[in-house]
């Protein structure tokens, strides 16, 4: 009961740690934004990523890697000679494990 109930939350808590990530990464090097702030959203990602890693949450591996349908979920194919057949060429979305269960699979692109 404890782990379907840890799930669920988890579950929840994934779009806040996608969006973190995507206003992290939206603040380029050059541009002019208070570094106090991003430092203090920078802290309250990684004390979420601690948290996560603390439950047993996982971020599936990705690039790079084969494509196996049990983690990723193929939106999309490339055909790039820099890739072998069957390779994840880009992420577009994490996926995440918890306790080796898939809680989401990783959205990815897949070369040809």
């Amino acid at each position: 009961m404890f782990d379907l109930g840890a799930r669920s939350v988890i579950e929840k808590l994934l779009p806040v740690v996608d969006n973190f990530e995507r206003g992290l990464g939206s603040i380029g090097p050059d541009q002019k934004v208070d570094e106090s702030f991003a430092n203090g959203m920078d802290m309250v990602y990684k004390q979420l990523l601690k948290l996560f890693e603390d439950l047993g949450v996982q971020a599936i591996e990705t690039e790079g890697k084969e494509f196996d349908p049990n983690l990723h979920n193929a939106v999309m194919h490339v055909d790039d000679e820099k890739y072998g057949e069957n390779m994840i060429a880009q992420e577009f979305q994490k996926g995440y494990k918890y306790k080796d269960t898939v809680i989401r699979h990783s959205m990815v692109q897949v070369a040809n």
